[in-house]
């Protein structure tokens, strides 16, 4: 090529990295340390920043953990309480197949022909449907409620009605009600105070004498 095509050589530069000036004999300080401290002053600023970086993920990946958490424990308990309504429903469902046998032997009971080993049977599968959570309602003295009992006949003037006959026991699982109670309903009998009994029985010793 022609002289006045040629481009000019970059001149080659050599960093000397040896730790030790071969000259002097003394340690040289490091290059990554004289360049820190040149920038003393752009340091702080930048890890200032990625602290303040760090903390608004650190709290965003917090804050989505929770969230997941809180989500995870609303789903197991609608899980455990869906499983548990299945459960008690087929439970239900069995006992309420059961209660005519119930109703069978509470009328040989009446009648006084429950006994010997039919007694023990029928006392071990009360026993057991009172574990599962069967519970009996509707004696005699019981105040009338409509949402457990069903009155057929009634006699008196309505004011706070207790049951007076029971044709037919009620029965509930748990909270649900499986049959109401047929009972015949009556006013309660009026007790008179001791003061008032007191009087009475003084007014009647005086007319005896």
């Amino acid at each position: 090529m022609s002289e006045g095509n040629s481009t000019p050589e970059e001149p080659v530069t050599f960093v000397d990295k040896r730790k030790v000036d071969p000259e002097t004999g003394e340690v040289r300080e490091p290059v990554a340390a004289e360049a820190a401290a040149g920038n003393g002053s752009e340091a702080p600023e930048a890890a200032d920043q990625l602290a303040d970086t760090i903390s608004v993920e650190l709290a965003e990946r917090t804050a989505d953990l929770q969230r997941l958490t809180a989500e995870y424990a609303n789903y197991r308990r609608r899980v455990d309480r869906d499983r548990k309504a299945a459960i008690d429903g087929a439970k239900a469902a069995v006992v309420t197949e059961l209660l005519g046998v119930l109703d069978d032997l509470d009328r040989a009971r009446a009648h006084g022909d429950l006994e010997g080993p039919l007694k023990a049977v029928a006392d071990k599968l009360a026993g057991a449907l009172q574990k599962q959570g069967l519970e009996e309602f509707g004696a005699e003295g019981e105040p009338f409620d409509p949402t457990l009992h069903e009155a057929v006949q009634h006699e008196g003037s309505g004011h706070e009605p207790v049951l007076g006959l029971v044709m037919r026991k009620g029965y509930r699982f748990g909270e649900r009600v499986l049959r109401h109670a047929l009972v015949g309903v009556t006013d309660p009998v009026a007790e008179q105070p001791a003061a008032e009994t007191a009087a009475s029985d003084a007014d009647a010793e005086a007319n005896n004498e």
